[in-house]
């Protein structure tokens, strides 16, 4: 049985891509910080939800656990990520917020992957690992400098990975979403709406989860198998420089 481990699956992009993921068939071991999120949409669906936060080891090894007790694992899809709990000018960002942030952005994703991917070398099966970083990567936002840190160390981190990686059969690549409607965007949606109204998006609308999501399953079904070591821009645009 192929399974599949997805993180952040309480909601978003997580939610999304767990669910497509599970309607192609994977068995879905999936984990959020939430103790009740709204499942009901995998009704029907082989998916099994656990509650952790991917920044604590104990929770990971317990994600794992999991999974490797219903089959062989194929695919990670770390999507779990947080923003700044207050967003502040880049002089006045304090080290209890960049902890926090890169805790779960970019430790936590680091250690599980790190996990997951011994798992996989031991099966000697194979597999595809996603890792969901974000144009903040490459994108100068200084109200919120620990999450474009953190998401830059996303990027290094899916390239050591499929370095690492590549001589086992085990693919590794990272998506870049663009302004996605969910529940991390909400707070600032109304500047965001100006923003994308004003043309910063040429594709003219907020992204979807489902957008991202329908990039991670042809990532990991093997539609895009000769890949590895790249980064997917699903920003609607938002990267072209125009003048």
């Amino acid at each position: 049985m192929s399974i599949a481990i997805v993180t952040g699956m309480a909601g978003g992009i997580g939610k999304a891509s767990a669910l497509m993921l599970a309607q192609k068939g994977f068995t879905v071991v999936g984990m959020g910080r939430s103790d009740s999120p709204n499942l009901s949409d995998f009704e029907g669906l082989d998916v099994e939800y656990v509650q952790g936060d991917i920044s604590s080891k104990e929770d990971r090894r317990k994600l794992l656990d999991a999974a490797v007790a219903k089959g062989t694992v194929s695919v990670l899809v770390n999507v779990a990520g947080v923003a700044p709990k207050t967003r502040c000018d880049l002089l006045e960002m304090t080290e209890d917020s960049y902890d926090y942030v890169m805790g779960i952005n970019t430790k936590g994703t680091l250690f599980l992957t790190q996990a997951v991917a011994n798992q996989m070398v031991k099966q000697g099966e194979g597999g595809s690992i996603v890792n969901i970083s974000s144009c903040s990567a490459y994108t100068s936002s200084t109200s919120r400098g620990e999450y474009c840190i953190s998401k830059a160390g996303v990027s290094m981190i899916t390239k050591l990975f499929a370095d690492r990686l590549s001589s086992e059969g085990i693919t590794v690549n990272e998506i870049c979403p663009g302004i996605i409607a969910t529940g991390m965007t909400e707070a600032v949606k109304e500047k965001y709406d100006n923003l994308i109204a004003g043309g910063l998006v040429p594709l003219g609308r907020w992204g979807l989860p489902e957008d991202i999501a329908k990039a991670v399953v042809a990532l990991c079904d093997g539609t895009l198998g000769y890949m590895t070591g790249e980064s997917l821009i699903l920003d609607g645009g938002m990267h072209v420089r125009r003048l």
